[in-house]
Parts: structure tokens; sequence; C-alpha cells
């Protein structure tokens, strides 16, 4: 049976790399054996040189190629105009940049441009599967990974998971590669010695040293977030690498930055081990992540509500609102219950109750402890599989001669068919830059009616009839769009390459 997962995402790209075991980090014929032993390391004179010899091995850099959407450049001038920002840059990339204030400067469309970007990542298995950030990887054409002694490898996209900012690679090496393991971040402490190694602007292979600052940090990036805070240095292009403690292993995946610069200031953050350990073990499953849904809107219990409700305690969440045709709905869930436990598992804030729920497998049946009127009951719940989750359609690792039309999809679940007045419809949940859909318009929001002719109620629909009609020979399928209140048909042409 599989597990279902949840929590964290991204702002600035950011990562680390590690300190370890002081045994050196060689690949295992047994991918079984352990890479870095378990036992804490004593920090020497030389700091943490041993440390971050054994796990450098197992950290990499991340190089992707994708598009960006057409945009109009002005002659030669620099996208800013700051002469600050011109100096570095000639500096950096040893080369004299145009002047910003070039006066023959003019307007000129520059068509869909091929761009470069890097990040971090890190090997979980001998196998040859790297954990890093989705925001590095997710709009890309073509990925490869740069390993510490100088191989370039091609990476397939196993797995994506945009809700907490991490995603899956894939090499093929031909032989083991050196590894490391997830650490239990819930015991990390705060003031807990840590060790980022990563590919800041490029320069792989930096290692900065910190502290944890702070563990459990919600920021509003996601309905799971879970960041460790951390004062080790990371920067743009440390995104996807790993924070690691002194017994060298993972306590935190890098995923942001606070910067009111855009360069570091100490303040950095990480998603948690424990909640990245659980989406990659999903996404290394099948691809994907399946989540529970219990189909409510919940908010905290204040010291007001409490005392309306008669507790002494704010710990518990309150049903604000039960959605049609839910798995809370048909249990008996109402607006104004006070969830205080699913499955034994006290919930005393409005996090508790989405990772929870969240972790649990469809088709589970829950107990849910509530407070109403007064009085605690139990409910039975069969959890859902959580709607809107999206589907790509043709992702990038598809054959070659896969019809593809750049767009992701999302179910419309019973609120969002209500709302809209529609009882069919998928929802475009993103669109490609320079892809067929978004040379034809549509854009995310949308929702698909029909293809060719047929109504569609779920994103498997659209992709079999896509599929269906590049088999027939079709060059294009005839989208049915609602945009707003507004209907409009759409032939989209299906690339292949």
């Amino acid at each position: 049976m599989k597990r279902s997962v949840t929590r964290g995402l991204a702002l600035v790209g950011v990562s680390a790399v590690a300190i370890a075991g002081a045994a050196g980090l060689v690949a295992q014929e047994n991918s079984t054996q352990k890479l870095v032993p378990p036992q804490a390391v004593a920090i020497q004179d030389d700091g943490y040189a041993d440390l971050v010899e054994a796990v450098l091995p197992a950290v990499v850099n991340v190089r992707v190629t994708g598009h960006t959407e057409p945009v109009q450049m002005h002659g030669r001038g620099m996208p800013f105009g700051d002469r600050d920002l011109q100096d570095f840059f000639e500096r950096f990339f040893g080369q004299p940049m145009p002047d910003p204030n070039e006066e023959n400067a003019r307007p000129r469309p520059n068509p869909r441009q091929q761009v470069r970007g890097e990040g971090s990542g890190f090997f979980v298995d001998a196998e040859g599967h790297v954990v890093t950030n989705a925001h590095v990887v997710g709009q890309a054409d073509e990925i490869e990974v740069v390993m510490q002694d100088g191989d370039v490898l091609p990476a397939k996209l196993v797995g994506i998971d945009a809700k907490t900012d991490l995603a899956l690679l894939k090499i093929e090496r031909g032989e083991p590669v050196p590894f490391v393991e997830w650490a239990d971040s819930d015991a990390v402490r705060v003031g807990s010695r840590v060790v980022a190694v990563g590919n800041p602007f490029g320069l792989g292979g930096t290692v900065t040293s910190g502290i944890i600052s702070a563990t459990g940090r919600e920021l509003g990036a996601g309905p799971y977030d879970d960041f460790l805070q951390i004062d080790a240095s990371i920067n743009r292009g440390n995104s996807g690498g790993p924070t690691f403690n002194l017994d060298g292993k993972v306590v935190g995946v890098n995923s942001m930055i606070f910067s009111p610069s855009g360069g570091s200031v100490g303040i950095g953050f990480a998603i948690s081990a424990n909640l990245a350990k659980e989406v990659i073990a999903d996404l290394m499953d099948d691809g994907r992540i399946e989540r529970g849904w219990l189909g409510v809107s919940i908010q905290p219990l204040d010291e007001d509500l409490a005392q309306a409700f008669g507790r002494d305690t704010t710990d518990g969440v309150v049903v604000a609102n039960v959605l049609p045709d839910s798995p809370a709905e048909a249990a008996g869930l109402e607006a104004g219950d006070v969830i205080l436990a699913i499955d034994g598992h006290t919930m005393g804030k409005v996090r508790d109750v989405t990772r929870q729920v969240a972790m649990l497998e469809p088709g589970h049946e829950a107990e849910v402890k509530v407070l109403r009127d007064g009085s605690e009951t139990v409910l039975t719940v069969k959890i859902g599989d959580m709607p809107g989750d999206e589907q790509q359609v043709a992702s990038a690792d598809q054959d070659a001669d896969t019809p593809r039309l750049g767009i992701s999809l999302a179910a419309l679940d019973a609120a969002q068919r209500e709302q809209r007045g529609l009882d069919h419809g998928v929802v475009v949940a993103g669109v490609e830059p320079g892809s067929p859909a978004a040379e034809k318009g549509l854009e995310p929001g949308d929702v698909l009616l029909e293809v060719n002719g047929e109504t569609v109620s779920a994103p498997e629909q659209v992709v079999a009839a896509v599929e269906k009609s590049h088999e027939e020979g079709r060059k294009s399928v005839v989208l049915l769009v609602q945009h707003d209140d507004a209907r409009r048909f759409v032939a989209v042409p299906t690339a292949t390459s």
C-alpha cells in the first residue's frame, strides 16, 4: 500500500550541502548498505573537513534547459538599468556587458528564447535517484546532473510535487552511485549545527555551516508548510540541495531564502526531512502523489471561539464549511464542529489537520473526534482522493511521437462546479510557455468542456482524446473552452517534439 504525503514550497532558490561521518563516501555494491556511518562525528581542529569529504560525492549540480515566453528586448540594452549590477556581471562572466543607456536602443521582437538554469540535488539511493526542488526542474525541457567527479549525465524527471516544492530525478550511470540518508527532522533542536553544500551562482561544491535557527516554520508557501530555518549561507543555485546534521544525514531540502537584496542574509528555509522523505517515497513508487481529502474549510480555534464553545484551551480546529458531495458531508460533519483528533492523533492547529488528512490513503476510514454542542462524538469518514492534483499532458519525458498540447490539467471538484454553474469540465492548471496551447491563447483557469465534440470531466479523458486524435492522423484537436463566462472553440495543434 502506498502512503500519501504533505507540506512545503519555494520562493527564491537556495540549497545546501553537508557534513558527514569520518569514513569516506564510497559507492556500495549493496544498495542496502549505509553510505554514511550513523555515529556523530566530533568537530576537530580542521573543522568540518572529514564530514564534507564523506558526503560531498553524493551532492550534485542540476542543470536545466527550458524556454521563456516571447518578450520585447530593446537594442542591446541590459534587462536592468543598474550600473552596479552591470559591473557585477562584467566581473562575474568576464566579458563586457552592453550599456543599458545606449542611445540607439530600439524595440525588436524576440521569439521564444532558450534559457538555462542551475540548482542542486543529492542522491538518495545507489540506483541514481536524485532529490531536488520542483521550482528547479518544473519548466525544464532538458535536465542534466553534474557529479562531483565532473561526469555530466542526462536525467529523467520521475515525478514532481509543486505543493511541497519537491521533485525526483533519475540518472543511469551503469554502476552504483554514492548516496546519503534521511535524518529524523522531528528530533532536530534549535541551535544544532548543520552544514550546507551546493551550487550557489554556479559555484559547485560550495560549503557553508551554521545552526538551526527555528523549526516548524509556516511561511504561507503552501498548505503543507514545514520548514527548518537555518543561518548557513545559501543563495540562488543552492535550491534542492541538502542540509546535513553532524551524523551526515539529511535534515532538510533547501528551498527558499528571505532576503531584501536577493543575497543571503542568514535566513534560509529547508523543507523538513520527514516531510520530504514521504513525498519522495511516493514519487519513487509511481511518479505521482496521492493525498487524502476530507472536503472541509477549516480555521483556527482562537480564544474567543474557544470561550464560545465552552473550551478552556485553543487546541482544536473549527470546521468553517463542509463542501457538497464531499467525504465530510457523507460522514455527517457540520460547520461549527471542532476537530479534536483524527485516528487518535491530537489536532491542535490547522496544519495538523491538513497534514494528517493528506497523509491518509484515499479509501481509508478515519475516526474523527469532534466537539459539537458541548459534547464529544466520533465520526467515521471515508477519506477521498484530493481533487485538483495536476496531471501533465505530454510531460517532458514522454516519447518523441507522443502528442503534446503543453497544458497541465486538474479535475473540477463539486464546489468549483457549483460556483461556475457546470456539471462537467476540466480546469487548465498550467500552460507551458511557447506551447501550442499558449500560442492559441489558453490560460490557467480556463475550463475545457469538450474535446473533439466529446464532453470531458477528468484529466484522463482529455489525455485519451488527444491521443486518439493523434492516432487518427489529425493535426489538431478542437476544444470547447470556457473563459470566465464566455465560451469559444479553439483548434490546438498537437506537437510531438
